[in-house]
C-alpha cells in the first residue's frame, strides 16, 4: 500500500501508540489516518486560497495535504486526529524555548487580562526596545512593527531616503518578506512553489532590485562598479535560511561591509530568522560585523506576530515623527506581543552563557547522527549547521548558493519528509526551509529522531 508516492516499507517497528497514549501517525501521515485534518482542509479550500494562510503550509512541494494542529507543548505538536510529532519547524523559528513555555504563557495571560490592544504607548515597548538594543549594539534606536515583512520594507525605505538612491542589491534565494521589491528571485515559499517572480509586481519596481548570487562578492563588486551611485543598500540574510540553510563563506559578510562603506550605501542585515537564534546578538555577534540597519522578527515576539527594525541613531532619527520617512502601524507594539517577547528575551538574557552552547551541542549531535544514518543508507547529504539552525540537502556537493540549493534532489527530500512524519518527526514540508532545535528538544527527542532517520534515508535512497 502506498500514499502520496510514499510506501510503508520499513515501518514494522513503529508503534501505533505514542508514549502518552496518543495514536502515532501512520505511514506518510495521510489519507484515512488524518480524517479530521482532511475534512478541515477540504473546508479550508473553499474559504482560503490553497486552503492555507501562508503558502508553504500547503505541503504542495511534498505532494500531499497538511495536517491541522490542535495544540502544542514543549518539543511536540499534536494534530486534530490525535497524532504527536517532534517539531523541528518551531513555527518557522521563533519558539527557541519550545511550545507553550509556562513563563511566556503566563506573561501573555497577564497582559491579556489588562487589555489586548491600546493604540497608545506602553512601558513594555520601551523595555523590549532597550533589551533589543543591549543585545544588538548596532541598533541604537528601534521601531517595533508587526512582521518581518514590515521590518524589511521599512528598513529599505529608510535606506533609500537616507542615501537619496533608488536601487538596492539582494541575493538570489534570500527571502525578505513579500513586499514588491523583494519578490525577485526570492527564497522560502516562492522557491517552493516555483514562482520566484510574482505576478503583480510592476516592472518599474523590479527594475530597482539588483540581484547577485549569495556568497559571490565579485558579483556584488561588479554591480557597485557599474551602478554604485544608484545603490542605496545591500540587504542580506547573514545566514541564508530560506533556500535551506546556507552559511556565509569566509570573508563574504566582511566584504559586504567594506563595499557598502566604500560606495556610500547602507548594509542591512535581515536577522528575522538569525536574530536571537544563532547567538543572543544574532549573526552580527557571531560573525563580528556591524550593519547600518537590522531587521528582526520571530524570537523577538516570543511566538506572537511582531517585527522590528533599527540601526544607527542618525538614520533612525529620520523615521516619523522624528523625521520625514513615514511608517506607522495600529497594532505595532501590541501588549501581548511585547509581553511574550519580554518573557522570552529575559530568559535568553539570563541563560545566554549556557543556553546557546547547549542548543548548538544538541543540534550538532542531531546533525552528526543524521549524517551517519545517511552514510549507512548510501545517500549523499549536506547538513549545514549554524547554532541551533540546520538544513538538509540531498546533494553530493556542499551548497553555497541558490543554484546549489535548487540542484539538490527534491524527490529524495519528499520521501525523507513523509517517512519522518510517519515516524512522528515533523520537518518543514520543503527542502528550501530551515530546521530548528529548541531548548525543549532533549536527548530523548533527538535519539527518537535519529532512530527514525535510518528508515527515512533508506526511503530517500530509492529516489537517487
Amino acid at each position: 500500500m502506498t500514499r502520496n508516492g510514499c510506501g510503508t516499507k520499513g515501518m514494522e517497528g513503529v508503534s501505533d501508540r505514542s508514549p502518552d497514549g496518543l495514536a502515532a501517525p501512520a505511514p506518510c501521515g495521510a489519507g484515512a489516518d488524518w480524517p479530521r485534518s482532511r475534512r478541515l482542509f477540504e473546508q479550508a479550500l473553499q474559504v482560503m486560497p490553497g486552503g492555507v494562510n501562508s503558502p508553504v503550509r500547503a505541503f504542495q512541494h511534498v505532494g500531499g495535504a497538511p495536517f491541522f494542529v490542535a495544540r502544542a507543548q514543549g518539543a511536540y505538536l499534536y494534530d486534530e486526529d490525535g497524532h504527536r510529532y517532534i517539531d523541528y519547524v518551531c513555527s518557522w523559528g521563533p519558539l527557541i524555548l519550545g511550545h507553550a513555555h509556562p513563563v511566556v504563557v503566563e506573561a501573555v495571560r497577564e497582559a491579556a487580562g489588562r487589555g489586548t490592544s491600546y493604540g497608545a504607548p506602553t512601558a513594555a515597548e520601551v523595555e523590549l526596545a532597550e533589551l533589543v538594543r543591549r543585545a544588538f549594539p548596532s541598533m541604537e534606536m528601534v521601531r517595533m512593527v508587526n512582521s518581518g515583512t514590515e521590518a524589511t520594507m521599512s528598513a529599505l525605505r529608510l535606506a533609500r531616503a537616507a542615501t537619496g538612491r533608488p536601487r538596492f542589491i539582494k541575493f538570489s534565494g534570500n527571502y525578505h518578506g513579500h513586499a514588491d521589491s523583494f519578490l525577485v528571485q526570492a527564497g522560502s515559499g516562492a522557491t517552493t512553489l516555483g514562482v520566484p517572480d510574482s505576478p503583480g509586481v510592476p516592472a518599474a519596481v523590479a527594475a530597482d532590485t539588483l540581484v547577485a548570487p549569495y556568497n559571490d562578492l565579485d558579483a556584488v563588486e561588479t554591480l557597485f562598479r557599474q551602478q554604485g551611485d544608484q545603490i542605496a543598500a545591500v540587504i542580506v540574510e547573514p545566514v541564508a535560511a530560506n533556500m535551506g540553510v546556507v552559511p556565509p563563506q569566509e570573508g563574504f559578510l566582511a566584504g559586504l561591509r567594506r563595499l557598502t562603506s566604500q560606495y556610500g550605501a547602507l548594509l542591512i542585515f535581515d536577522e528575522v530568522i538569525t536574530g536571537f537564534r544563532v547567538a543572543f546578538g544574532g549573526a552580527q555577534e557571531l560573525y563580528k560585523i556591524r550593519p547600518d540597519l537590522t531587521t528582526l522578527g520571530k524570537i523577538v515576539g516570543g511566538g506572537l506576530p511582531v517585527g522590528a527594525y533599527g540601526g544607527r541613531r542618525d538614520l533612525m532619527a529620520k523615521v516619523a515623527p522624528s523625521g520625514p520617512v513615514y511608517q506607522a502601524g495600529t497594532l505595532a507594539g501590541n501588549p501581548l506581543a511585547m509581553a511574550a517577547g519580554l518573557a522570552t528575551l529575559r530568559i535568553l538574557a539570563e541563560q545566554k552563557d549556557t543556553i546557546y552552547t547547549e542548543l548548538s551541542r544538541r543540534t550538532a549531535r542531531l546533525v552528526a547522527g543524521l549524517e551517519r544514518a545517511a552514510r549507512a543508507a548510501g545517500v549523499p547529504v549536506q547538513l549545514p549547521q549554524v547554532g541551533s539552525l540546520f538544513g538538509i540537502f540531498f546533494s553530493r556537493q556542499p551548497v553555497r548558493d541558490y543554484q546549489g540549493a535548487l540542484a539538490s534532489s527534491g524527490e529524495a527530500y519528499r520521501r525523507f519528509f513523509w517517512r519522518m512524519l510517519a515516524s512522528g518527526c515533523y520537518f518543514a514540508p520543503s527542502p528550501f526551509e530551515a530546521a530548528f532545535v529548541s531548548a525543549a528538544h532533549g536527548d530523548a527527542e533527538i535519539q527518537t529522531t535519529l532512530d527514525a532517520a535510518r528508515d527515512a534515508f533508506q526511503a530517500a535512497a530509492e529516489a537517487l
